[in-house]
């Protein structure tokens, strides 16, 4: 579908989305990433994990930290396939997460650019730099695949 390479953390995403579609999750992949090579990654698992808040985005930040060892995750991205929401915009914030690359934007969860808008509200502790569209029709493709197949 793109028409240039993907960055590698992106496809590295994509690839977590791919996994959870196998393993019957919402297709949400994420990868953190420092100085270039990726210290986690993490697909959606609410329902495998039976937990509300298995979204990839935070699990993917709770692998980073541990393997940092440090719960400020400070000079790191997270690539994730889908915008976050207003749970895992706060994770984000309070991480310090550097960077925030998504894919397809969510008009009716999202909490970045849609909804809430968490980065822009005065109560956020921290605000990363975001920056959104990166790999968007691969992700939106494997979403509506996704809830087509189920309706």
């Amino acid at each position: 579908m793109t028409r240039w390479p993907l960055p590698e953390p992106m496809a590295a995403a994509l690839e977590e989305a791919r996994a959870a579609v196998r393993a019957g999750e919402v297709p949400v992949g994420a990868v953190v990433v420092r100085d270039g090579a990726i210290l986690a990654r993490a697909y959606n698992m609410p329902r495998g994990l039976a937990d509300p808040t298995a979204h990839a985005e935070l699990l993917a930040i709770r692998r980073a930290a541990e393997a940092l060892g440090q719960e400020k995750l400070e000079g790191c991205e997270l690539w994730v396939t889908l915008e976050p929401c207003a749970m895992c915009a706060g994770a984000i914030a309070h991480a310090r997460i550097a960077r925030l690359y998504y894919g397809a934007a969510d008009p009716k969860g999202g909490a970045v650019e849609h909804g809430a808008r968490i980065f822009a509200q005065p109560q956020c502790l921290h605000r990363p730099e975001v920056y959104s569209g990166i790999g968007e029709a691969e992700a939106a493709a494997l979403l509506r695949d996704f809830f087509r197949a189920r309706r």
